[in-house]
């Protein structure tokens, strides 16, 4: 499994380094996750991660957002432009001994560098939904899913 994620992550970068609008990544959370976005419009963008849980619910998940931009902020002109965003997406991943799909919301506050090409956000992304696996029921855990990426634009 790990050999399929490091593939899939070779190949998101070497497809990236030859188109525009893409940025490439990674985001912390009580996991790690490989991030991918493609900003197809001047305001919105699709965004893919690819992660691996090492915390409460160790497994692994995809998570596919699309996100807007709501505002950009000229707080700091030096540095970079700041920027909110907010998406709805939907996650599937494993957990224990079972799988889980859940929608996925994201709230994202972050700075995009002037001078270098990176984008540096911190991001709630709550995901919810049936949990199919021991028991069953309905996954929670996703709820408290605060995470900081870094990505590179292309």
């Amino acid at each position: 499994m790990k050999k399929f994620i490091l593939t899939l992550a070779l190949c998101l970068a070497a497809f990236s380094v030859s188109a525009q609008g893409w940025a490439l990544g990674g985001r912390i959370t009580g996991g790690i996750q490989v991030q991918a976005e493609y900003q197809f419009a001047s305001e919105n963008y699709l965004e893919g991660r690819l992660g691996l849980g090492l915390l409460g619910g160790a497994g692994l998940d995809f998570t596919a957002l699309y996100q807007w931009n709501i505002k950009t902020m000229d707080w700091t002109p030096k540095a970079g432009e700041w920027f909110f965003d907010a998406g709805v997406g939907a996650s599937l991943g494993t957990g224990g001994d079972g799988l889980y799909l859940g929608a996925t919301g994201c709230a994202k506050l972050g700075i995009e560098f002037s001078g270098a090409p990176v984008k540096l956000a911190l991001d709630y992304s709550p995901t919810l939904g049936p949990y199919f696996g021991n028991g069953g029921g309905f996954r929670t855990s996703g709820f408290w899913n605060f995470g900081l990426s870094c990505v590179y634009c292309f």
